[in-house]
């Protein structure tokens, strides 16, 4: 009886200690300023929600602005990691702030529309180091519609950042951009993730080039003279087909390790093994298998069969 006790109050112990919130160790600033774009603006609320979460399950604080002037030098010294949802800085004092913060080893990580510039828009050619050095993408030049899944491709498996991404994985909805630099022309970018062949066509349109046929697009680089993550992944796609809501790019778990990883490893914390982060019974593909077309639902066809129904599409095995 007394060794039961004591192996109980041992096991609710160990359940304590994992249950317990992570005490903080670094802080994270997220500008999240975007009015205009229903989808951008879903997928800040998202993040806002999220990023508190992760914070104590890891270990680190979150704080949101939604002023630009928060991007100023007294203020960024106190966090470690910042975290551009959509857009980015227009004033010449912030810019200076932030370069000065980057330069100095501050952690950055950029979500899809932060890298956006295109001449004539509200975010014009005139940026440079941001774009062309520290992205190095350039100018944006056109994307996907309407907002659907990718199957991504991991393109390098050697960097803290991809640490426990498989191959190959099923992302959520995006609207996926490409760029008017090539960056494998790039020394200083590495590739992290790229859209897979298998997802063509990807879009839905109705614009017949908001389709992609054929291409090769990264999603996901690091510049790696600095601390530094960009993820195309940041535009919900509303009223989702088939579900009538949002869709929630925050609700996959393999792709959110990208984003852990670089909040851990930018925040001077060696990132634990959050493999197990992922929920039973995922959907997402598994490395090996072999799709053809971008069907986006994919179950099993029957228990411990090696297929996949994609409607009107074929998904097989490879031998």
């Amino acid at each position: 009886m007394i060794k039961h006790s004591v192996f109980c109050l041992s096991l609710l112990a160990c359940v304590s200690a994992l249950s317990a919130d992570v005490a903080p160790t670094f802080k994270v600033l997220g500008f999240s300023t975007s009015k205009d774009d229903a989808g951008h603006v879903s997928y800040e609320h998202e993040a806002n929600r999220w990023l508190p979460k992760m914070g104590k399950q890891y270990g680190f604080t979150y704080d949101s602005t939604k002023v630009w002037t928060d991007c100023n030098t007294a203020k960024l010294s106190q966090y470690q990691v910042v975290i551009f949802m959509d857009e980015r800085p227009e004033d010449a004092g912030q810019r200076s702030a932030f370069q000065k913060y980057i330069e100095a080893g501050g952690g950055f990580i950029g979500c899809h529309g932060s890298a956006f510039e295109l001449n004539g828009s509200q975010q014009p050619t005139n940026w440079d180091w941001y774009h062309n050095t520290f992205f190095g993408s350039g100018e944006y030049v056109s994307n996907t519609w309407r907002p659907t899944s990718a199957f991504l491709k991991l393109e390098d498996s050697s960097t803290v950042l991809t640490k426990g991404l498989p191959p190959l994985f099923k992302s959520s909805p995006n609207e996926w951009y490409r760029w008017k630099v090539d960056l494998k022309t790039k020394p200083d970018i590495k590739i992290l993730l790229s859209i897979d062949p298998s997802s063509f066509p990807l879009g839905t349109g109705p614009k017949p080039e908001e389709i992609w046929h054929s291409g090769y697009y990264p999603v996901a680089w690091t510049n790696v003279k600095y601390h530094m993550l960009y993820v195309n992944m940041g535009h919900n796609d509303l009223n989702s087909p088939g579900t009538g809501k949002d869709s929630e790019t925050f609700a996959n778990d393999i792709q959110n390790k990208l984003f852990l990883n670089a909040l851990l490893s930018f925040g001077g914390v060696n990132p634990t093994d959050i493999a197990a982060f992922a929920k039973p019974g995922s959907k997402t593909p598994a490395s090996g298998f072999h799709l053809k077309g971008a069907g986006m639902t994919a179950v099993k066809t029957g228990a411990g069969k090696a297929e996949y129904d994609l409607p009107g599409r074929e998904v097989r095995r490879v031998p």
